[in-house]
């Protein structure tokens, strides 16, 4: 994919957007590589034996991207940022359907096995992370825009620089400022179970 101009990936995001017939069948093949190396990083993140592969994810992820209207795509750049945030979405969404379930079997057993005591506590972690990150963004949504594209889509600092129209100087200070913000707010007493 990276050797494929940029001009055409962008022609052919920006028609699909238009809703022009045959625009996301011609760009599929030119973006599934890409995406499922974005998927990869993403469940690479994830824990051991974790119930999702990378091919369900991906295909969700598809689901949703072919569901989504009125976008106006800038170029490849911005489609896998959105591509990232929708990946995203559907593991915490995820998680929180696995913690929730896990609460309901609790309720009914007197005593957790070790196994499931740890696969909750990564549960727990996964959605501490979600919930402060969507605090952040309420204080600072550039810089949380800064933590979902590097993060999670994996994107690097010039990427992330033409997708928010701001310098790549400025992305790695936004950067440091959201680590210390993130490492703060998930080290509290209690963060992991804010929720």
């Amino acid at each position: 994919m990276n050797d494929l101009p940029e001009e055409e990936i962008t022609f052919l995001l920006r028609a699909w957007g238009n809703g022009q017939d045959g625009a996301l069948e011609n760009l599929l093949p030119l973006i599934h590589g890409e995406l499922r190396a974005l998927a990869r990083r993403f469940m690479q993140r994830e824990r051991p034996g974790h119930t999702l592969q990378t091919t369900a994810l991906l295909n969700e992820a598809y689901l949703r991207l072919t569901r989504t209207r009125d976008i106006r795509w800038c170029n490849r750049v911005h489609f896998f940022a959105v591509s990232a945030r929708i990946m995203r979405r559907i593991l915490v969404d995820l998680a929180r359907s696995k913690r929730d379930r896990k609460r309901r079997e609790a309720e009914c057993q007197i005593a957790l096995d070790e196994q499931a005591v740890v696969s909750r506590e990564r549960l727990t972690e996964v959605l501490a992370i979600d919930e402060a990150l969507d605090r952040f963004a309420s204080l600072s949504p550039r810089q949380s825009q800064v933590v979902e594209l590097r993060y999670f889509a994996g994107l690097n600092e010039i990427e992330i620089s033409e997708i928010l129209n701001i310098s790549d100087r400025t992305v790695r200070q936004d950067w440091n400022l959201a680590r210390a913000w993130l490492h703060r707010e998930l080290s509290r007493p209690g963060a992991a179970t804010h929720s």
